[in-house]
């Protein structure tokens, strides 16, 4: 994902921000950890991780989102951190319609991500077709 940032000119300005987004990127990762626990190995209840686990990264996460000013994690131009975010953004929101709603910056940065022409059409379309995230029986669908 890295290279392809890099490539592409997604990796931000300097290397200030590209230490920030790789940084942010860790973060997800190890958010995406525990939500990967939940789903494979039960290492926890689908309660404790909408309720305490998540909400302790995401409240992480809105502390950071906040440190550059812009509609994304490092100011006002998209980034590969930022499609991560999304991502498992996207995913939470699977799990509980409602985790986002403690976190205004996250939550809007998610919606604004839902708004862009081509993720809307493939997001759609995933939802027409019914992909599965992971695991229907934890109650993701």
């Amino acid at each position: 994902m890295r290279h392809l940032a890099r490539v592409h000119n997604l990796n931000g300005s300097n290397e200030e921000e590209a230490t920030f987004l790789d940084m942010f990127f860790e973060g997800v990762r190890d958010s995406r950890m525990k939500y990967v626990r939940f789903i494979y190995f039960d290492e926890e209840t689908r309660e404790n991780l909408v309720q305490k686990t998540l909400p302790e990264h995401l409240a992480n996460f809105e502390k950071l989102f906040k440190i550059h000013s812009g509609d994304f994690i490092i100011g006002n131009k998209t980034n590969y951190a930022d499609y991560i975010l999304f991502e498992e953004l996207d995913v939470y929101h699977h799990l509980d319609s409602k985790i986002l709603d403690k976190f205004p910056s996250l939550k809007a940065f998610w919606e604004r991500m839902w708004k862009r022409p081509n993720l809307k059409s493939y997001l759609e379309k995933r939802d027409a077709d019914r992909v599965f995230i992971n695991a229907i029986e934890k109650g993701l669908d």
